[in-house]
């Protein structure tokens, strides 16, 4: 199973729209992630429209995306593997116990907010933020992300676009 995780999109009022580097990985995931700071909801009209998706609010988001159907938070199972989703996990120091504290039987926590990404899997818990495809901010790079998960299995990879 594929899935295509994405955040910090902020694509509403400014020249940003999602390279298209990205498509070919939306285009063939079998869910999409969206880590909130949408921005705008023809945006995720428009993944919504390739597949499953699933979107939480971030703090740039508006009514407009909550009335897309996003939300705080979400945690869901995908091919046998159970993730949760946040848009601000908080700062980088006690991360993991905070996550794990909050979502116990969660195997993959996905957030966005920083824009810098984070392939970080120890203790039982990956820790997953694919940066941000439209703003690179403090990281090297803009980035997205696809999570492979495989007969229970998960495995993160992120990228450049």
């Amino acid at each position: 199973m594929k899935i295509a995780v994405i955040a910090d999109t902020h694509t509403r009022g400014v020249s940003r729209s999602l390279p298209a580097g990205a498509w070919p990985y939306l285009e063939t995931a079998d869910h999409i992630l969206h880590a909130g700071d949408v921005t705008d909801p023809a945006l995720l009209d428009e993944l919504s429209s390739l597949g499953p998706l699933t979107v939480v609010m971030g703090n740039c988001d508006a009514g407009d995306v909550r009335a897309w159907g996003a939300t705080d938070e979400a945690s869901l199972e995908l091919g046998g593997v159970r993730l949760s989703m946040i848009h601000d996990s908080g700062l980088e120091r006690n991360r993991r116990s905070r996550m794990s504290a909050r979502w116990p039987r969660a195997r993959v926590v996905v957030f966005g907010h920083s824009h810098i990404p984070c392939n970080d899997d120890a203790d039982g818990l990956l820790l997953f933020n694919p940066g941000s495809p439209t703003w690179k901010r403090f990281a090297p790079f803009t980035s997205m992300g696809i999570l492979w998960i495989e007969q229970g299995r998960v495995e993160g990879e992120i990228f450049p676009v």
